[in-house]
């Protein structure tokens, strides 16, 4: 009787420490995924899957293709679609915010909430882009670009993170 009492003490201790260790690994984890966003960041070669777009009139649209902005070192990759008004533009619509650029003034910094916010220029034939990125510790980003040409636009998405 006193060792199925004792067993039962035993297994309650464990099951009360339980969730104690998870919330720990869980603690691990979000810091494990923070460093590895800010490492990626700050190595100027990384992707920003994105899957909702949001232009200056109207409801935000929900992304069912895959388009993304990738920076690679000194040049940006934008495979973004566009919603919105056009206001000088070449015959046939243009190419909008699918090309591959040199990047120009480039900086990173971090802001009091330990995000990463990045801004750049980018030139194409078509018109001038700026842009301004915020990645959040999670791995979360908002893309914001200003255009000349066009009225500006907003996506979110995801920093792509490759797990070891």
């Amino acid at each position: 009787m006193r060792t199925k009492k004792q067993i039962f003490i035993l297994l309650l201790a464990l099951l009360a420490g339980i969730p104690t260790l998870s919330a720990q690994s869980k603690k691990e984890k979000k810091e494990q995924k923070k460093e590895a966003v800010m490492k990626l960041v700050e190595s100027e070669n990384y992707k920003i899957d994105v899957n909702t777009a949001m232009p200056m009139r109207g409801r935000s649209i929900p992304l069912t293709s895959s388009y993304s902005l990738e920076i690679r070192n000194d040049s940006v990759i934008s495979y973004l679609p566009y919603y919105g008004r056009a206001y000088n533009i070449p015959y046939g619509g243009g190419n909008g915010l699918n090309f591959k650029a040199a990047l120009k003034e480039y900086s990173t910094e971090t802001d009091k909430k330990g995000n990463a916010v990045i801004k750049f220029i980018a030139r194409n034939p078509e018109d001038r882009y700026e842009y301004r990125v915020k990645v959040f510790p999670n791995g979360a980003a908002s893309i914001d670009v200003n255009m000349q040409n066009r009225q500006s636009i907003s996506f979110q998405g995801e920093l792509e993170v490759k797990e070891d």
